[in-house]
Formats: structure tokens, sequence, C-alpha cells
């Protein structure tokens, strides 16, 4: 099969690619990327030698571009990695989520309906939801939990969602969705907590915690993110919505003083800062339907994630030292300084 990977580049998508081509190594790997910030070709680099990978720069919301890539490559499946997804970005430029979450997704849609494909998957995130409470720990969010957004960026995401089953149902487009907690393992943007809060406490710096830290989300490893995708493209029931989650809960501090503690550096270097603008308190995923029909369930305790995680930031400096020599050290500075 071909499939195309919008934001293979990306954190996710670029873990999918790995995934992909080393479980189906038959299969033709295609990566739209538009190589935003936090789009990286370097992440790739042991993917370009694979005769059987692809990678096209493009924009999801280029309708041109894509209908393009559609008609050159036919593609049998596409999985929508592409977003904008982080928060704080998202409460400085709404706008800018608009375009490639709702706009970009739109255009993929369109081309599906015009050029044919057997699988169009979305990839969503379980902020789609909203929160839940800190004192409930007996509540989860499950496929039919009803969609209360707390920011630009869940916002968009929740509207891309509805753009989906709309066109499953009206244009009978073979959809499905997913809706996964949050992600760590390899290629993690710096500007997220687990990566940033590894390289501060390499570099001695202070680690930035929002509010008091306790601010809970499921922790899930990107590989099994990644193969949970993979069984919902190929064995998943069209127009159905597969939450995704780690069953791996733990409050941002406590997240923060376990990195703090494998790399052996002291619990000072934690600096409490003004909590973000509409903070959700807590995520947490019920799995059970991705379990019950596709057997699926997460294979990365946390406690072994983290350490994996850590190792390969520690092995791979080169990667992440050229991000934050460049661009990324004024978006941290905004974001950071005087809070």
């Amino acid at each position: 099969m071909t499939i195309i990977v919008t934001g293979g580049a990306g954190f996710i998508g670029s873990n999918f690619v790995y995934y992909e081509l080393k479980n189906h190594a038959d299969d033709k790997i295609i990566c739209l990327d538009k190589l935003t910030y936090a789009g990286n070709l370097e992440t790739l680099a042991d993917a370009q030698g694979n005769k059987n990978f692809k990678f096209v720069r493009g924009d999801i919301a280029d309708r041109e571009a894509v209908y393009k890539l559609f008609e050159e490559e036919k593609p049998d499946i596409v999985v929508n990695f592409a977003a904008e997804s982080h928060v704080d970005r998202s409460i400085e430029d709404p706008e800018l989520f608009l375009r490639t979450n709702i706009i970009g997704t739109s255009v993929l849609l369109d081309a599906c309906r015009k050029f044919g494909i057997k699988r169009f998957h979305q990839v969503s995130t379980d902020e789609v939801y909203g929160d839940l409470p800190l004192d409930r720990p007996d509540l989860f969010f499950t496929e039919t939990t009803n969609l209360h957004t707390s920011s630009p960026y869940s916002a968009s995401k929740a509207a891309a969602d509805l753009l989906v089953q709309a066109y499953q149902r009206t244009y009978k487009i073979p959809a499905t969705i997913s809706r996964c907690s949050n992600n760590y393992g390899p290629y993690h943007f710096p500007e997220k907590l687990i990566p940033l809060m590894i390289i501060n406490a390499l570099h001695d710096k202070k680690l930035p915690v929002y509010g008091k830290g306790i601010n809970v989300r499921d922790w899930l490893y990107v590989e099994d993110h990644c193969a949970a995708i993979d069984l919902i493209i190929r064995r998943g029931t069209v127009g159905e919505v597969y939450n995704i989650g780690g069953h791996n809960e733990r409050t941002n501090l406590d997240v923060v003083k376990t990195i703090l503690k494998i790399l052996g550096k002291g619990e000072e270097l934690i600096e409490f800062v003004t909590d973000r603008k509409g903070h959700d308190q807590r995520y947490a995923i019920d799995p059970t339907k991705i379990f019950n029909e596709l057997g699926w369930t997460p294979q990365t305790k946390f406690d072994d994630g983290i350490k994996k995680t850590v190792a390969w930031y520690l092995d791979n400096r080169a990667w992440w030292e050229k991000i934050i020599s460049g661009e990324y050290k004024n978006y941290y500075a905004k974001m950071y300084d005087n809070r």
C-alpha cells in the first residue's frame, strides 16, 4: 500500500514513519510536511535511505499542492498528524491553528473525495474533551464524552474531528479518528514539558512549572501510540472514534521530579511560574474500546518509558542542540521570562 503521512517530520508523525517502515516493509510511505518550526527534516535522516520512503515539502492547507500529490502518488491511506499543537502558542496566535488544523483537514478530506482512498485517519487529542476534576480519579474520558474545549488549540482539533465525521456521513469517506493522551519519547520538540525539563536540567537551568504543578496527565509512550494507529488504519471500523491512553497518570510536578532523579539533579532547580490561562486540571483516557475491538494495550510503563526518553536525549544531543540554538530561544524567552 501507499500511505501518505502528513506532519511526518514532527514528533509523533516521524515515530509513525519509522514504525511503518519497520513493521510493513512492503508499504510505500510518503511524508508530507511543511517544515514549520516544529518540523525537522533531520528527524527523518534514518528514513531517507529507504527505497520505500519519500519526503515532500508542502502545506496541507495548499489545495493545489495536495491535489497534485494525491494525483501523482494515488495513496491508499492518509494519516493526518499535521497540526499546530502547542496550547501556549494557540493562546498567542489562534488564527494559525484554525488554518492548519481546520482548513488543512478540510483540504485533505476533499482530496480523499476527489481521488478516492481506502482510509483517512485523523489523529486527534484527548484535549477535545476538556478536563476532569482532580478529586474524581474514578472518571475517565470515553469516546462518548461530550466535547468541551479549553483552548484555541483544542477547539481547532474538535472542529477538525467534527468535520471528519461530517465528511464520513455525508460523502461516505472511509474515515476513523483517534484521540490520544499526552505522548512522550524520541524526537519530542523541546517546547513540550518532558524534553524541556530534560534539556534545562542538563544545563542546570531553572525548570518552569505552571502553577503548583498539580495538573495531571495520562502519559503514553509514542511507540505504543504508533502501534495503536497502525491497528486502526488496517483493522479499525470506518466511522469510529478510538481513545488511546497510557494508563500512566502523573502530576506535572511528579514528572519533573522523576526526570531530576534520573539525571541526578536537585529539586532546587524547580521554579513555579504563573499558571497557563484556562489550564486543564486532569486528562485520563479509558482505552477499553480499542482493547475490546483491536486488542491494543499500552506496552510501556511510565517509569520505563521516561528512562528510555531521557537516555535518548542524552544520546542525541546534536538533534536538540540545533533546535534550541535557533528560533526556539526567542519563543522560550517570550513564554517564560518575567513570569
